[in-house]
């Protein structure tokens, strides 16, 4: 059976409704840096993990790879209420975390410390915390644990994993870079690819040209914000979205477009990059987040550094 989680509510900030706004969940050591503490838990275990964050509860802790995310996500909820005082459409924040609420106080005040507008803390002793993903409507989670990204996409939940890295801080609007294939949209032509090679993957796109392609994991979350990115004009948008894709804009891009012509999702840029390395353009578009199932296109954005999250 499993433990109940125990949530709490941070008053500070205006709570959502929940059934209108972009949820996203984030684990403690995808918004900080935690990695000596995480290091610590494997070493001595869970206990003495605890002993020391509450010895240290005071001390904030260093900004992780989704920070600049989540700050970018805090100026469009601004952005959006200057425009519309009553509007329900906003991104809402909540924390996810294993901590034990003992240990989440340090948690608590490194959000308050950056003034970070977050509205709930959920502490989950139970080993799978992605069960209570759903109950809280959210639309995409961010975890530095594999096992927690596979456990939230198998549940139907846009998730990815953030990797730990320092991050240059990039200035607002908020930039949100996707994949193609097996991210906005299913893998159907990279299985194709792999079995029949480049050929074979061109000409079943020629064939299925005007066929919609099928919706990757991250589609959900895509389309949400592309919702939200709608209520203002393209000069005013706080929010700017980039398709990067490895396929060719001449053999492969038109299926692409009209797929997301189709879905109603526009794209601000798209980059149709023919196999070449991705991060010369990423450094350029300086994304607060890039999403890709590229494990080689992640790296390319670390080393420029991009902050990057994997989709297995």
């Amino acid at each position: 059976m499993a433990e109940l989680e125990s949530t709490v509510i941070n008053t500070n900030v205006k709570q959502k409704d929940p059934s209108k706004a972009l949820v996203i969940a984030v684990t403690t050591r995808a918004i900080f840096n935690l990695e000596e503490e995480h290091k610590l838990y494997l070493k001595r275990g869970k206990e003495e993990y605890t002993r020391y964050q509450q010895a240290n509860q005071d001390k904030p802790l260093p900004p992780g790879t989704a920070f600049a995310f989540i700050e970018a996500v805090q100026y469009v909820n601004k952005k959006m209420l200057e425009s519309n005082p009553a509007e329900k459409d906003l991104f809402d924040v909540l924390v996810l975390s294993n901590n034990s609420p003992e240990s989440g106080v340090r948690v608590i005040n490194s959000i308050k410390h950056y003034g970070l507008e977050i509205s709930k803390f959920c502490f989950v002793s139970d080993e799978d915390s992605t069960q209570y993903l759903k109950s809280h409507g959210v639309k995409l989670f961010l975890s530095a644990d594999r096992k927690d990204v596979c456990n939230a996409l198998q549940r139907g939940v846009s998730a990815a994993l953030v990797f730990q890295q320092e991050v240059q801080a990039p200035s607002t609007p908020l930039r949100v870079v996707f994949d193609g294939d097996a991210v906005l949209f299913s893998d159907e032509t990279d299985q194709i690819f792999q079995e029949q090679g480049l050929e074979g993957a061109v000409q079943y796109e020629r064939a299925m040209e005007a066929v919609p392609m099928g919706e990757g994991p991250l589609k959900t979350f895509a389309m949400h914000l592309g919702k939200m990115r709608r209520k203002f004009s393209q000069e005013k948008s706080p929010i700017r979205t980039y398709l990067v894709t490895a396929r060719s804009g001449r053999d492969m891009g038109i299926r692409a477009i009209k797929t997301l012509r189709e879905w109603g999702l526009a794209i601000d840029e798209a980059f149709f990059m023919d196999g070449a390395p991705k991060g010369p353009i990423l450094a350029q578009i300086q994304p607060h987040i890039f999403f890709d199932d590229g494990l080689h296109n992640i790296q390319g954005a670390q080393n420029v550094g991009v902050p990057s999250a994997w989709v297995p």
